[in-house]
């Protein structure tokens, strides 16, 4: 039998805030598998779904910019071992000027691209420091880029949304849409743009789950609870199915359709990115 320490039992307990006693005996069947451990919590109903805790330890900013008149948008996070560091004047400005050069790079490729710079800046700082992700984007057709910094930095959003008509970017009432998009995005976390995105392995897994839950009904009845479930899920986990985070009585596709239908305008978000320190 594998040996239980305490420091996994809390690892799992922040992970799903169950019960000491419930950690300990999940890990103990799981024989030491935090993940398998997680997942018969889950199967109990007793875990919450989707928690996790591989939580990084990284500190640092997160930076965005739109340019080209609203046609192109860049975000980059740069990671640091200290809150003290990321709220370093040197470091933030480090950070203004690599969002700068990310304007040059596709997404991914700006780490390789400023080695040299990075390695004079750590040599400055005295800590280390690490180019962990950036993204570009360029509208594709009729649309505009737009991105939202929050928290200081910790969370940045790159948003990119459609229509048909050009004249539609300069309205109010679509700046005020894609700003609202961002909020939500920033609030709600959504790991999917649609369910079309979501892998297969992932429904399926959270279907045996479900139907774990509800074992020993009628066949008939479990089908029907395990897709409704599913519907749920994927109204958490993708943002065209959220509820609008400053209306939940209507999904986010359902506020789109009403804002494109008073601009008389087919509106879309085609794409988003969300950067979180630590994530």
């Amino acid at each position: 039998m594998a040996e239980i320490t305490a420091a996994q039992v809390k690892e799992l307990r922040d992970a799903t805030n169950v019960s000491m006693m419930e950690c300990k005996r999940a890990l103990v069947e799981a024989a030491g598998d935090k993940d398998k451990a997680l997942r018969l919590l889950r199967e109990s109903g007793l875990a919450i779904a989707g928690k996790r805790a591989e939580r990084s330890a990284n500190q640092g900013l997160v930076a965005a910019d739109v340019f080209n008149g609203g046609k192109s948008g860049v975000m980059i996070e740069v990671n640091c071992e200290t809150d003290f560091v990321a709220r370093n004047e040197s470091f933030q400005q480090f950070v203004a000027d690599l969002l700068v050069k990310a304007r040059d790079y596709a997404d991914g490729e700006l780490a390789d691209a400023v080695k040299d710079q990075l390695a004079d800046q750590i040599a400055a700082i005295g800590e280390n420091l690490v180019v962990r992700r950036n993204a570009k984007y360029d509208v594709q057709g009729q649309g505009a880029i737009a991105s939202y910094i929050h928290l200081g930095g910790k969370i940045g959003i790159l948003l990119e949304v459609g229509c048909e008509k050009d004249a539609t970017t300069a309205s109010d009432e679509f700046k005020e849409l894609v700003k609202d998009i961002t909020l939500h995005i920033a609030a709600s976390n959504p790991s999917y743009l649609k369910r079309d995105e979501v892998p297969q392995d992932l429904i399926d897994s959270e279907k045996a789950i479900f139907a774990k839950q509800v074992e020993g009904k009628p066949a008939n009845i479990i089908d029907k609870i395990v897709e409704g479930k599913i519907d749920k899920f994927f109204g958490q986990i993708c943002l065209v199915e959220q509820p609008f985070v400053k209306d939940p009585d209507q999904t986010v596709t359902q506020l789109i359709e009403a804002k494109g239908k008073a601009l008389g305008d087919a509106l879309s978000i085609r794409r988003y990115v969300r950067y979180q320190i630590g994530a």
